[in-house]
């Protein structure tokens, strides 16, 4: 019962922590993947992230915080990852990219 009392609380933390993107940042919403990142941000602040690195993972499914300038924090409370961006969405002979942590992401075509 303990247990999942606490999953409870924990998903209860998550829904009521996210904030939606501010609108100059909406560029930053999609799948974003390279060979060893995935990122994918929605609109309402969800965010889930996979790196493959050093024969390992590293997975994050959490809200977005804030926006630091080109950067975004995602975590709860004291438990958050700074993501790095170098270079913001921009377009490149009509695809989507943006660099953060160093890798070089590219945008999912968006299907409706």
């Amino acid at each position: 019962m303990k247990k999942i009392s606490i999953a409870l609380i924990t998903i209860f933390m998550l829904i009521g922590c996210s904030k939606p993107l501010p609108e100059s940042k909406l560029s930053y919403v999609g799948e974003w993947e390279s060979k060893e990142m995935y990122l994918l941000i929605l609109a309402d602040g969800t965010v889930s992230y996979e790196r493959l690195q050093n024969g390992g993972s590293t997975k994050i499914n959490a809200p977005l915080q804030e926006f630091d300038g080109d950067d975004f924090i995602v975590g709860i409370a004291f438990l958050t990852t700074i993501f790095d961006v170098t270079k913001a969405p921009y377009q490149e002979n009509g695809q989507w990219f943006m660099v953060v942590d160093g890798i070089k992401l590219s945008k999912a075509p968006e299907v409706f």
